[in-house]
């Protein structure tokens, strides 16, 4: 079975279960355990290393939205290669 994790929590999750050999591709946010760092990231964040304000991220976010783009982008690459059977997320909540 091959997994992927949009979600650290479903990550740690995945580690506790003692399934971290299926796990083929992590989000940016994925640091623990640490060995879930060593997975391919499928998932990034929108948002450079470019400082910004929360005025400036909730503009982004909201002109996103509109659009209807989300705020993560998926690498199709990376998730083509996972082929995954599993993939691990929730929707995003209102705010």
């Amino acid at each position: 079975m091959h997994i992927c994790s949009f979600l650290p929590s479903a990550t740690e999750i995945v580690y506790l279960l003692g399934l971290q050999e299926h796990l083929y591709g992590v989000t940016f946010e994925c640091d623990y355990p640490p060995d879930a760092q060593t997975k391919p990231r499928v998932v990034r964040s929108i948002f450079d290393d470019t400082p910004l304000g929360s005025g400036d991220i909730s503009q982004i976010i909201g002109q996103r939205l509109k659009e209807g783009l989300g705020i993560y982008d998926i690498q199709q690459e990376v998730l083509a290669a996972a082929a995954p059977d599993l993939l691990l997320t929730q929707a995003i909540c209102e705010v």
